[in-house]
């Protein structure tokens, strides 16, 4: 259907058609192809080639990413004027070859087909908008004629300004014909519509690239180097003033170490692809080169020819030296570009260069301080231990009191950690303000948190001072009586002992918070070191009418002869409660009887000390010679 309607379109205006073939002598020719193919690059290479270059220049923002330093900003910029002019460039080909490209979908088509290519629609349009204007010019002075004219001669202008209107109307029929005839060829011509395709598209990634849309011009590429190696010369000597800041922490370090491998692993992804890029356009230089030198070949042959030529020969021959200065002129926009790149990228790899160096020493110099200072920690903390270790041995060999031998070896053990704490802290933190910030935050948290475990660990120290328990003491807390067998900095343990005598463990371990020496109940009660001796009470009934004060002197008589049996280890306990408690004399370890009324009669109080190993034998004596003396006849005499 549609080449039928093409078929009576071209059979209407083929009288119209035939007055192409007469074209003016200053039209310039479609040009001629000169060989098999007249465009360096296909439209499938070009939009390859676009779109690998657009790739490329998108790298810029990985740059900007990884640029966190003045002199990385600099060669930034650097990378950016260069990359924004091969860009530029890059489209500049593009449209060159498409050029080219249109060119030769004109030159291919058929001799026959010559009359309906869309260059003779072209010539007849301008041939009949040129008639159009011609008849108007003429209506328009047939008018002021036909205002200033006889009434004799007004019937022929008139007349004359009908049939002029006549020709208007029909050269504007023939005009609109034509445009749809236009129209209608291009739309059916497979080489032109991808040749317009092309050129959409090349428009359209270019509109996509702030750098191709603007409007200032583009540097050659000599200008361009020159400003590049001007801009990376302040960056060079900004780079080399980069040091690694002495104060920053070993996590800084770290930090720092791998943004700097990251940007390495960065510099080497985009000189990879700009490599790639070069190799590309380094390929594609061949083509256009080939074809300056058939051009200059086929040029050279033409003007021996035409030495010797005349008439239309001579015609034919400068119109064929016109479409080679026009195809050669086309290549060259494609060929300088493509030399300019060259320079452009090879330029934008020397700056990436330069960058990569710079980051390598930064890397290098970050490694070199984080080692010394791994090494600075290593050999701290190995001196802490090995400290530590000789403390431990010392107190091993030289105090032999297990008290004191636990209270050195737990100062030993806070003061390492302390210690080693203090190393981390400052090794790690990069400044001290906030290392002290960061620890005093931390201590508050810890003393809401712990509260009661802080406690219990200031309660160890005052449990270990002067008068402080120790392994092996006997002490009562609140109602439960026992035999210290641990004392930890949090919690001590007691081996639980029966209240009722003789005392003997219960096969039960008791656990108490250190804390215990802050609470107002309960209290903590404990033996002196060295005292083994405990005071018991008796009170006993005196017989009625019998005389008081004798049977009070028989009565301590009875207690003194038992007590005396172990008096001198009393004494000398006493003395170490003497010396412990610094009293100016003795202490009265002397057993002791009072008498005392009450409403049953005289009642005698008796007070003596008995050794806590042998109480309940020492009780039962002191029980059963009281209770004979009280028994006795003579207990019950007057005075």
């Amino acid at each position: 259907m549609r080449n039928g309607l093409r078929a009576i379109l071209l059979l209407i205006v083929g009288s119209l058609l035939g007055a192409a073939e007469n074209r003016p002598a200053g039209t310039p020719a479609a040009p001629a192809q000169p060989g098999s193919h007249v465009s360096p690059l296909t439209a499938e290479e070009l939009i390859q080639i676009l779109d690998q270059t657009v790739d490329w220049y998108r790298t810029l923002g990985l740059q900007q990413q990884s640029a966190t330093q003045p002199s990385d900003l600099l060669l930034l910029y650097a990378n950016r004027q260069t990359a924004d002019n091969v860009v530029r460039l890059a489209f500049q080909i593009a449209r060159a070859n498409a050029e080219l490209l249109s060119s030769e979908a004109s030159s291919a088509e058929p001799a026959g087909a010559a009359n309906r290519s869309p260059q003779t629609f072209e010539q007849l349009e301008q041939n009949t908008a040129e008639r159009s204007d011609a008849i108007e010019k003429e209506i328009d002075s047939v008018r002021r004629t036909l205002a200033t004219a006889p009434a004799r001669a007004k019937s022929d202008l008139n007349a004359k300004l009908l049939e002029l209107q006549g020709e208007l109307s029909m050269v504007k029929a023939q005009k609109n014909l034509l445009d749809t005839m236009s129209q209608f060829v291009y739309e059916n011509d497979a080489k032109r519509a991808s040749v317009s395709a092309l050129k959409a598209r090349i428009d359209a990634i270019a509109a996509t690239i702030p750098a191709v849309t603007a409007t200032s011009t583009t540097p050659t590429a000599p200008a361009s180097a020159s400003g590049s190696a001007a801009t990376a010369a302040p960056a060079q000597s900004q780079l080399a003033g980069n040091t690694v800041p002495r104060e920053l922490g070993i996590w800084d370090l770290l930090a720092e170490a791998l943004r700097l491998s990251q940007k390495l692993s960065t510099i080497g992804t985009v000189d990879e692809r700009t490599k790639a890029l070069q190799e590309t356009f380094h390929k594609i230089r061949a083509a256009p080169n080939e074809q300056l030198q058939r051009l200059s070949a086929r040029a050279d042959q033409l003007a021996t020819a035409a030495d010797t030529a005349n008439g239309a020969a001579l015609k034919a021959l400068r119109d064929q030296l016109d479409t080679l200065a026009w195809l050669f002129t086309q290549t060259s926009a494609i060929a300088i570009p493509l030399s300019q790149e060259a320079v452009l990228l090879a330029q934008y790899r020397d700056n990436l260069d330069k960058w990569r160096a710079s980051v390598k020493r930064q890397y290098h110099e970050v490694l070199r301080v984080l080692w010394t200072r791994i090494a600075v920690l290593a050999g701290a903390l190995i001196a802490v231990f090995a400290g530590s270790e000789f403390w431990r041995r010392t107190v091993l060999r030289y105090v032999f009191d297990p008290r004191r031998r636990n209270q050195l070896l737990l100062i030993r053990r806070i003061v390492t950690w302390v210690l080693v704490l203090l190393i981390l802290g400052l090794t790690f933190i990069t400044h001290l303000s906030s290392f002290a910030t960061f620890a005093g935050l931390l201590t508050a948290g810890l003393a809401v948190a712990m509260q009661s475990v802080l406690v219990s660990v200031v309660g160890y120290f005052i449990l270990i001072g002067k008068y402080g328990l120790r392994v092996g003491d006997r002490v009562q807390v609140g109602g439960v009586s026992g035999e210290v067998i641990d004392l930890g900095l949090i919690r001590m343990h007691l081996l639980e002992l029966t209240s009722q005598e003789p005392l003997g463990p219960t096969g039960r371990v008791v656990a108490f918070a250190n804390s215990i020496v802050f609470q107002s109940s309960g209290g903590l009660f404990r033996q002196i070191p060295g005292v083994n001796f405990t005071w018991h009470e008796l009170t006993l009934g005196l017989p009625a009418g019998g005389d008081s004060l004798a049977l009070k002197d028989r009565l301590l008589a009875t207690v003194t002869s038992i007590v005396d049996e172990y008096r001198g280890e009393i004494v000398r306990q006493a003395e170490t409660i003497k010396q412990t408690t610094s009293l100016p004399s003795p202490t009265d370890v002397a057993p002791q009887v009072h008498l005392q009324f009450s409403p049953a009669g005289v009642e005698a109080k008796v007070r003596y000390p008995v050794p806590l190993n042998r109480c309940a034998q020492v009780d039962e004596r002191v029980s059963h010679k009281l209770h004979q003396l009280l028994q006795h006849p003579d207990a019950a005499k007057p005075a």
